[in-house]
């Protein structure tokens, strides 16, 4: 008996539920997440949904959700918004915390990304922009 159509079938599900997961994030990146909260919409386990996040994903679910806040701090700091006020608005409590994962992903001080020239970037439509300045950990940004 061949059992590959039912694990394919499991695989499709936790994607699935994998997938509302990385939604929540994506939606409510500026509340309080933490794994546990993240793990009860995907239905497993923290120990398990940050592995199966991983293995899906290519980084755990606290890295994802760092990135998506520092993606949108960039685009209020771009906008002239304080340092601390944009760490604050995209849910971070620590300035500390924010400043050293935002250098770690951008590769320049939040500070200096504010100070920056960023009229190429306002002068793009907005899914142009976003796509162009998403920041990768380990890739110099594309300004």
């Amino acid at each position: 008996m061949d059992d590959q159509p039912l694990v394919d079938a499991q695989r499709l599900a936790n994607l699935a539920h994998l997938r509302r997961a990385r939604d929540l994030v994506d939606r409510e990146y500026a509340r309080p997440l933490d794994v546990p909260a993240m793990a009860r919409r995907a239905l497993m386990s923290p120990g398990h949904f940050s592995r199966a996040f991983r293995a899906a994903y290519g980084e755990t679910p606290y890295s994802y959700l760092m990135t998506r806040r520092v993606e949108r701090a960039m685009a209020l700091l771009r906008a002239g918004m304080s340092v601390t006020d944009a760490c604050m608005a995209v849910g971070c409590t620590s300035l500390g915390s924010f400043s050293s994962r935002f250098t770690e992903l951008v590769g320049m001080t939040p500070s200096a990304y504010r100070a920056g020239d960023h009229s190429d970037v306002l002068a793009m439509p907005a899914c142009l922009a976003k796509a162009h300045t998403r920041p990768v950990k380990d890739q110099p940004l594309r300004l």
